[in-house]
């Protein structure tokens, strides 16, 4: 008698053999199991299994070097590079084909640099200067003639950088307002995050926002997002005259409205739970094309989005890329804790940008 043809409610059980053995075929495991065989058919509905996804650190940084791939390299000025750190950064983004550098700055601090890190400077030209001031001079004066396509920050203060950019005669202004994006890498948001301005415009003016804005976009066009959602964020998401920044959010909606800003969908205020969170906005009440779904958060001011920076780089484990846009050539803002991969992404970030305008260029 069988479990076929065995008369309902009767089990019927079976003895197996079971061996496990090691990789050396010794026996570690030896004994016998009982099978009983079920009497009813036991079935249960179908389930939908969760879609995974892997959330891979850099994985965004990656995609932004494999979008170069067939593209010229760009002359790229790197500021003071007098430490290993900033050394090891220029020169493994030559190696990725990302930048072809021009190391501006004391010559003998540049090669005791090369020499602590084992790297050969052979390859690469040195332009030397006194110090440190004079080699931030030197590399604008070296954008403005069209030798370099790009400034790559080194071991230098930011501001001391910035100075010699944004000097009236000797500068690289445009007509835009210059500003700072931060391209994060965040594994557990499922879009790009753009967090801009968190390191040049510590209180910006509501002209100083649309440009603020509009170079955003531009850089998110360049990086392949063809209409980036923007959000203007606040406090709150209504617009109160007690908050200067809903007041402003509002208004540059309305700029956008009527072409002051182009290119991208904006809306404002939004608070940073609704710009990420369809859940939360949901919750409230707000029908919105951006909420949930925003690329680009544009902060009130520069302590606000500094401190939205840190939180997700240390609470979130995002990766920090920074570019400064408005000048006449990208300018490549690192730090020190920066991992290789976050300079490389940078790199990547401004190689797409200069080769985008030159394809729009009329």
């Amino acid at each position: 008698m069988d479990a076929k043809t065995a008369p309902q409610g009767v089990n019927i059980a079976r003895e197996f053999t079971c061996q496990a053995v090691n990789q050396a075929g010794a026996v570690v495991i030896d004994g016998t199991a009982e099978v009983i065989a079920p009497t009813e058919k036991i079935s249960r509905p179908r389930v939908v299994l969760p879609e995974v996804e892997l959330r891979e650190r850099g994985r965004r940084y990656r995609q932004l070097i494999e979008m170069t791939s067939g593209l010229e390299p760009i002359r790229t000025a790197v500021v003071h590079p007098v430490d290993t750190v900033s050394l090891i950064g220029a020169i493994e983004a030559a190696r990725e084909k990302l930048i072809v550098p021009i190391l501006v700055g004391p010559e003998g601090k540049i090669r005791a640099a090369a020499e602590a890190a084992k790297l050969d400077l052979g390859a690469y030209e040195v332009v030397s200067t006194e110090h440190s001031e004079a080699a931030a001079a030197q590399a604008v004066a070296m954008a403005r003639a069209g030798k370099v396509e790009a400034l790559m920050k080194g071991a230098l203060h930011t501001d001391e950088l910035m100075r010699a950019v944004v000097d009236g005669e000797r500068g690289l202004r445009t007509h835009r307002r210059i500003s700072h994006v931060f391209a994060m890498d965040a594994p557990d948001y499922p879009r790009p995050l753009f967090i801009t301005d968190a390191a040049i415009n510590i209180y910006p003016t509501l002209e100083d926002k649309r440009d603020i804005v509009q170079n955003a976009i531009d850089l998110a066009h360049a990086l392949g997002i063809v209409a980036p959602k923007v959000a203007i964020l606040s406090a709150i998401e209504t617009v109160t005259e007690t908050i200067k920044s809903t007041l402003d959010a509002a208004a540059l909606c309305k700029m956008a409205d009527r072409g002051q800003i182009t290119g991208g969908i904006l809306d404002g205020p939004l608070a940073f739970d609704n710009a990420v969170s369809e859940e939360a906005a949901k919750i409230k009440g707000i029908i919105s094309p951006v909420a949930g779904k925003a690329d680009i958060f544009v902060v009130p001011d520069l302590e606000a989005g500094n401190m939205l920076a840190k939180q997700l780089e240390y609470l979130a484990e995002a990766e920090t890329a920074g570019i400064v846009l408005g000048a006449r050539v990208p300018i490549i803002l690192t730090s020190r804790a920066d991992k290789t991969l976050t300079r490389l992404g940078s790199c990547a970030i401004a190689l797409l940008l200069v080769r985008h305008k030159a394809e729009v260029k009329p």
